[in-house]
């Protein structure tokens, strides 16, 4: 308890438990013994209870010197018990992340990383990476649970306990089939044939691709034998292709959906 911690490092002593809930957790009808009443007299930076009486008491006032001792002693007690609830009041903790790229050693800033925050109990919360490539999250539980998603990089799911670290770099694996695909997809490449080669031992037969046309137009399926056959065309119908979601199998890429940036 606080009020415990806080006692004992200023007088370097310690009231009992029994003693604690009888005079701390009730209205007590009586005063405490002796060396609790010294200890409280510490506390408020007196030397012992005696020193105490004496600043208070005159000799022709003992009555109302003992119902006023009372009541200080009871202030003290209550101060006791506002600390004790104050631990039960919980508290934000903010978590600040930055990502990584592994390979690159650099930070994540082109495509925002997909988060899905785990924390809740009712539904996942889902939000992305900034500018700069971090994300904070402000929450009472002591910990944060949240999977991370993104078109170039292995999902990874962090799981991280309230620390008195301010910001916390997080290195991602870079997904090489996705990186590759993109490289294939957008890079100068002369050998066609070569080319077609590559990306034919890349993605599987049976792959699922789709294309995510733009203004809410839907979405154009492609076989894998159309959609190697346009990337390689030397007019490249498909350029600036952005990956969204790839999946591999088998060393293999067994789904990929792409938008084509305008």
């Amino acid at each position: 308890m606080l009020f415990q911690e806080d006692l004992q490092n200023k007088t370097q002593a310690t009231i009992s438990e029994k003693s604690f809930y009888s005079y701390f957790k009730n209205t007590p009808k009586k005063l405490p013994r002796v060396d609790v009443l010294n200890i409280l007299s510490q506390y408020c930076d007196y030397e012992n209870w005696n020193d105490f009486k004496a600043t208070y008491t005159k000799p022709d006032s003992t009555k109302n010197t003992t119902q006023k001792l009372k009541w200080i002693v009871l202030a003290v007690i209550g101060i006791g018990l506002l600390f004790s609830l104050y631990q039960f009041i919980p508290s934000y903790k903010t978590y600040h992340f930055c990502f990584i790229d592994h390979d690159r050693k650099q930070p994540i800033t082109q495509i925002p990383i997909d988060i899905i925050v785990l924390n809740d109990t009712q539904s996942p919360f889902y939000t992305k990476s900034d500018s700069i490539g971090c994300f904070k999250w402000k929450t009472k539980d002591g910990f944060i649970h949240f999977v991370l998603q993104s078109p170039y990089h292995k999902t990874d799911t962090i799981y991280r306990i309230a620390s008195t670290t301010n910001e916390e770099q997080i290195h991602i694996q870079t997904d090489d089939y996705a990186m590759m695909l993109h490289y294939y997809a957008n890079g100068k490449v002369e050998d066609w044939q070569r080319r077609k080669k590559e990306l034919s031992e890349l993605i599987a037969d049976d792959a699922v691709i789709f294309q995510v046309l733009p203004h809410g137009l839907g979405i154009e399926i492609y076989s894998k034998k159309k959609f190697i056959n346009t990337l390689t065309t030397p007019t490249q119908s498909l350029k600036n292709i952005e990956i969204i979601e790839s999946r591999r199998a088998n060393e293999q890429i067994v789904k990929l959906k792409f938008r084509v940036k305008l």
